[in-house]
């Protein structure tokens, strides 16, 4: 797989698919962005179980933090990585221990081994890196489609405006002809 475009399908199909996140690095910190996409993640139905040893038996956002992904204790749909790259190879190793095995494994921005890629894909998980499950969700549902994030580019260019007759569509739904072009 091309882990330097994912086409909108793929996207939507992993955060569609999953139920149960277990987020590796979670943070108590309120300005940290693991604590604003795990409370984003929560307010859009995802049930999040932070993973952090440091912080393991306290709790985040309600949620207890355990210290390890074998300490979650429901099945994990998805792990999601909010450490540096080198550790991310350890953390898909731990969830490719896990039965059953999670469906998925996403790496936080500028989070990117494709060698642990490569073993979670050859074991049958879909693997996306170097992307954010949040501004994922937004773009895909246009909650965020007119603040630079949809191009994944950052600008101190004005926003543009939507004209008169234009509406933003919400929801993971696939546009018509499929959803797949970057163009949505």
């Amino acid at each position: 797989m091309n882990h330097d475009d994912y086409s909108n399908g793929y996207i939507r199909g992993i955060l569609s698919a999953v139920k149960v996140v277990a987020m590796v690095g979670a943070s108590a910190n309120e300005v940290r962005p693991s604590y604003f996409v795990l409370k984003y993640l929560i307010d859009r139905g995802y049930r999040v179980h932070p993973v952090n040893p440091t912080l393991a038996g306290t709790d985040i956002l309600g949620r207890t933090v355990y210290a390890s992904l074998a300490d979650v204790p429901e099945p994990i749909d998805m792990v999601d990585i909010f450490r540096n790259s080198e550790a991310a190879g350890g953390i898909v190793d731990a969830a490719l221990a896990l039965d059953p095995r999670p469906k998925a494994i996403w790496m936080q921005l500028t989070v990117r081994n494709d060698a642990a890629a490569a073993r979670a894909e050859a074991a049958g998980l879909k693997v996306v890196m170097n992307r954010c499950p949040k501004i994922e969700l937004g773009r895909l549902s246009s909650e965020i489609a007119w603040m630079g994030v949809n191009s994944r580019t950052i600008s101190a260019r004005r926003a543009p405006q939507l004209k008169s007759g234009k509406f933003q569509k919400l929801g993971l739904r696939p546009t018509f002809g499929g959803g797949e072009g970057h163009g949505e």
